[in-house]
C-alpha cells in the first residue's frame, strides 16, 4: 500500500522551527544602494507581527541569508527571531547545523526561499515554502506558495497558514481582541 503524500496543511502542522530567507522573502528583494555604497532594505511590518504572533505559539523563527548587513541584524533583534545566520554561502549547511542545535528534525522545519540558493535548503525540510513571485523553480518545489509577493504580506500569509494548521490562529485573535479564554 503507498503512503498518500502529505499535504501542505499537514506539514504546517508539524512545524516547531521555521527558516527564512531575507532578499525576496522579508523583503521586495530590491537593494538601495547611496552613492557611499551603503545600502538599504524595506521590512513589513505586518510580516513582522506574523513573525511573533508564531513565536507566541511556540514556533522558533530562524534567518539564514547569504549577504551580510547590520540591518538585517537590527531587524532580527527588533522581532526577538532565536537564530540569524548571515553571509550563508552553503545555506542548506548552516540548516543542518540549525537543525542540530535545536535538536529539531527536519520533517518539523520549514523554510521559505525565493531563489536558486535555497532550494537545498527546502528540499531538507518538511514544510517548503516560497513567495508568489519566486522563481519558477523554487515554486515548482514549494509545498506551499502564497498569493503575496515578497516583502508585501508573504511571510504573514505563510505565519497565519501555519498558525491555523496548528489550530492557535483563533487563540492568538481572540487575546488580541481582548477576549480571554477559558
Amino acid at each position: 500500500m503507498t503512503a498518500t503524500p502529505l499535504s501542505a496543511t499537514e506539514r504546517a502542522s508539524r512545524v516547531k522551527l521555521m527558516v527564512f530567507d531575507v532578499d525576496g522573502v522579508l523583503t521586495d528583494g530590491a537593494l538601495h544602494f547611496t552613492a557611499e555604497g551603503d545600502f538599504m532594505k524595506s521590512f513589513n511590518s505586518m510580516d513582522g507581527h506574523g513573525l511573533k504572533l508564531l513565536r507566541e505559539a511556540g514556533v522558533e523563527t530562524a534567518i539564514i541569508t547569504g549577504r551580510r548587513s547590520e540591518i538585517v541584524a537590527r531587524r532580527a533583534e527588533e522581532l526577538r527571531i532565536s537564530h540569524l545566520y548571515q553571509g550563508a554561502d552553503e545555506k542548506a549547511t548552516v540548516l543542518a547545523e540549525l537543525l542540530r542545535a535545536t535538536r529539531v528534525s527536519a520533517d518539523a522545519c520549514g523554510y521559505m526561499g525565493d531563489d536558486w540558493p535555497d532550494l537545498a535548503s527546502m528540499l531538507q525540510c518538511g514544510f517548503a515554502a516560497a513567495p508568489a513571485n519566486a522563481h519558477p523553480e523554487v515554486i515548482a518545489r514549494a509545498h506551499w506558495v502564497s498569493k503575496a509577493r515578497g516583502g508585501y504580506g508573504a511571510v504573514r500569509e505563510l505565519c497565519e497558514t501555519i498558525l491555523h494548521a496548528q489550530h492557535r490562529y483563533d487563540a492568538l485573535l481572540a487575546a488580541a481582541c481582548g477576549v480571554r479564554s477559558a
